[in-house]
């Protein structure tokens, strides 16, 4: 008798989902549970968080196999007196407690750490040169992750009892503490080549970055402010924009010309970016790229000119005295001829300065005013700008006087007029970004 009961009955103290399921049979064991009532409160650890709605378990006939492995699994030949609990889920999904309850305790628990103090990391980081590691500072703020994943393996009982988790700060002595440490501390000791024009400058972080952090993925995020004023000085001294050039005229006399449109000079703020950015991902050298200017190109003309004092050996030369212009190109006179340059009693000189070349245009149709016509529209065949105001090189058909003290009174509007018979000469011998020297 001993033998069939023990053969076909649990134990006497055993539980399935905390109910007490001793000297049944596995029918009988799935019939209980089925008609249990389950009350879906939620308590962490004693304190109830959620008080849920009731509902029916959803066990069924589905669920017999798996009610018959547990029972093989508590077996014994001999009745036992020993306390023994299993878990059994139902297979019927129970979508109040996959769903509306589990999404009701995530709430609570974003909830309850808004009135809860947040753990505090322990980090590392750069300052006045130095690599510090800030201490951690413990917290009360439940972990949720823990929580929820405690929930998800929880029993099917009818009052769901979970254990208080709080989240933990990372330590001092941590490997991702360590870590950043060793990325700070390298970082003191690489240096960028910076390269303006020809003239490399080597800038090293122990001297140009005082300040820096890391983050979570051991990306570094510096402060740039050394860098950038390092970058502003280096563009002070280098950079030609608005500054005089010192120039050579083809009587061999040296004369200081002030650059106009002619001259570049570095976009500070993203060029310290690109350094930066240098500095963090260990790049050892970098060439300036950011550059600007002004006028018809704001790219910044001439910075690829390193000879002649930044202006080149490729030119064109114009003396307002001399009423005439010399064209150059790689360093050698290649033609030489008469203009009238911009009326001198009415103030519409040519503009001295340092221009260049915005671009060229044959044939043109220009229009402007001068004294004495508030506007006209004339044909060219040749077209060689070089202000935005409207003044450039051009052939005037309509001219008779091309005496050399012509300007002075029956100049142009501010252009440099050139004789027809030589213009597509020295349209021809023209480049665009080409320095246009006027003294």
């Amino acid at each position: 008798m001993v033998s069939y009961v023990q053969a076909t009955r649990f134990n006497a103290h055993v539980t399935i989902n905390g109910v007490a399921v001793g000297h049944m049979k596995p029918e009988q064991a799935l019939k209980h549970l089925s008609e249990l009532r389950l009350k879906n409160d939620i308590y962490i650890d004693k304190e109830r968080v959620i008080n849920g709605k009731n509902s029916v378990a959803t066990f069924s006939g589905q669920d017999l196999s798996k009610m018959k492995q547990i029972f093989e699994k508590q077996k014994t030949w001999w009745p036992s007196f020993k306390t023994r609990n299993f878990s059994l889920m139902p297979k019927q999904q129970d979508t109040y407690r996959s769903v509306t309850l589990k999404k009701q305790l995530e709430d609570k628990l974003n909830q309850l750490n808004k009135q809860r103090k947040a753990p505090k990391d322990a980090y590392a980081y750069l300052s006045d040169g130095v690599v510090h590691v800030a201490k951690s500072e413990n917290g009360n703020q439940f972990d949720r992750a823990k929580i929820m994943e405690d929930y998800e393996h929880q029993s099917y009982q009818s009052v769901i009892h979970l254990k208080r988790q709080f989240l933990q700060p990372v330590t001092a002595d941590s490997e991702t503490v360590q870590k950043e440490k060793s990325t700070l501390q390298a970082l003191r000791k690489r240096q960028v080549t910076y390269t303006v024009q020809n003239k490399d400058y080597v800038l090293k972080a122990d001297a140009y970055i005082k300040n820096a952090s890391v983050s979570s993925d051991l990306k570094l995020k510096i402060d740039s402010a050394d860098l950038k004023h390092k970058v502003a000085e280096i563009n002070k001294k280098q950079s030609t924009l608005n500054k005089k050039f010192s120039f050579k005229t083809h009587s061999g006399k040296i004369i200081s010309v002030q650059g106009e449109s002619y001259g570049w000079a570095l976009e500070v703020s993203d060029e310290t970016k690109r350094i930066t950015k240098a500095f963090e991902d260990s790049k050892p050298t970098l060439k300036a790229y950011n550059v600007y200017g002004v006028g018809y190109s704001t790219y910044g003309i001439g910075y690829h000119n390193t000879a002649n004092n930044g202006i080149g050996n490729t030119y064109a030369e114009v003396s307002i005295s001399e009423q005439k212009i010399w064209i150059y190109q790689n360093g050698k006179l290649v033609l030489s001829t008469d203009v009238v340059t911009g009326r001198h009693d009415t103030q519409e000189d040519t503009p001295k300065g340092l221009w260049y070349i915005m671009y060229k245009e044959s044939p043109s149709v220009l229009e402007g005013s001068e004294a004495g016509n508030s506007h006209y529209s004339v044909k060219v065949d040749y077209w060689a700008p070089f202000t935005m105001s409207g003044c450039g090189f051009h052939d005037a058909s309509w001219r008779r006087n091309w005496k050399k003290d012509a300007y002075l009174t029956q100049g142009s509007g501010g252009c440099v007029n050139t004789p027809p018979k030589v213009m597509k000469t020295v349209y021809d011998h023209l480049e665009q970004n080409e320095p246009v020297i006027i003294y």
